[in-house]
């Protein structure tokens, strides 16, 4: 008998609102994630500090941790930290970085996690990824889904510009990453997860055309980023959110020195991934979305130069070895990538 339903693990509570920090307590005690507020708050070097003291008269047997990067080493050491004293679950405040240390440390520990995100930048809010540097590269760890994700938008209202449209340029990314895994079932025969297509794909469209600023702006962001994690959750992998656009954002981190936030990098490499597929209508969609939002559509915009993008592309498929895309089903010689590069940089003059 064919199964009728499937499970499917994503956090048990997720509020996105003006505010929403100040709900934070509430939300331990009537989720049960702890009902007497012991928990390990962690921050970044940033503004978190500012919201873990408003928070400590509503949590005042919670404890503070501070990372101050995102890296592998910063993760071992809060694990160490966590390790002196009891907590009921962990806190994690802040952008990307300061929640996927937060989100990995707690996840070896097996303890509860609970995001709460004060920038918009990249959908690892509610994955179950967390991205750490380690030895000058970042890597992608599998970690537990966040058992409760928090947005405030008067937080993220605060956050430079580039952080918020690094987060559209992350969700926009799916509709270059979906091409990508529809033509690797094309080719390859790989399976596509029909449900975490549909979650991807909806995130993605869901922010287009949509006033950049706005709360309901910010909060279909929000929304999209998390639904981003939810559809590689039921995928069991990043492949809804990650195709070549991908590749050449971890080509650009592990050789090229991360030029520019992550969003913006996958933003990028979707554009010219999709003009590699000559896919018309959505270069089209994809161009005026990047447009709008300032996200870079040339090498210099991203502060690199031609023969650094050509790199980045060779470099790419090598950075996900079991990964098809359009790099790979191209297979180009180091010659003809950098044909490609000056015929796709021709585009843009016109």
């Amino acid at each position: 008998m064919p199964l009728l339903a499937r499970t499917v693990t994503t956090s048990i509570a997720i509020g996105v609102r003006r505010g929403a920090v100040a709900a934070l307590a509430p939300l331990l005690s009537d989720g049960r994630i702890s009902t007497g507020g012991k928990v390990a708050i962690v921050i970044g070097p940033g503004h978190g500090q500012t919201i873990a003291e408003s928070l400590a008269g509503r949590l005042p047997k919670a404890s503070v941790r501070v990372v101050a990067s995102g890296t592998l080493d910063a993760t071992l050491g809060l694990i160490a930290e966590l390790r002196q004293d009891f907590h009921d679950a962990v806190v994690g405040i802040g952008g990307g970085r300061t929640v996927d240390v937060a989100k990995c440390a707690s996840s070896m520990l097996g303890m509860l996690f609970v995001a709460v995100a004060t920038t918009l930048t990249h959908d690892g809010l509610a994955s179950p990824v967390a991205s750490l540097e380690s030895h000058g590269r970042k890597t992608s760890f599998g970690v537990h889904v966040p058992i409760a994700v928090v947005v405030d938008i008067d937080q993220v209202r605060t956050a430079p510009p580039e952080q918020i449209s690094s987060g559209v340029g992350d969700v926009l990314s799916n509709l270059s990453s979906i091409a990508d895994w529809e033509l690797a079932h094309r080719v390859t025969g790989e399976v596509v997860d029909g449900l975490s297509v549909s979650l991807a794909r909806t995130a993605a469209e869901a922010i287009l055309d949509l006033e950049p600023g706005s709360d309901r702006f910010l909060i279909t962001l929000a929304d999209a980023l998390i639904l981003s994690g939810i559809a590689m959750t039921v995928a069991g992998t990043s492949r809804p959110c990650s195709g070549a656009c991908h590749e050449i954002s971890h080509a650009l981190d592990a050789f090229h020195g991360s030029p520019g936030l992550h969003g913006a990098q996958v933003a990028f490499g979707a554009r010219f991934a999709t003009w590699l597929r000559g896919e018309e209508e959505l270069f089209a969609v994809t161009d005026r979305m990047m447009q709008v939002h300032g996200l870079p559509r040339s090498p210099a915009d991203l502060g690199i130069d031609r023969d650094t993008f050509v790199a980045a592309v060779i470099a790419a498929p090598t950075t996900r070895p079991d990964r098809y895309t359009i790099l790979e089903h191209l297979d180009p010689p180091p010659a003809r990538v950098e044909e490609l590069v000056d015929e796709y940089l021709a585009t843009l003059d016109r």
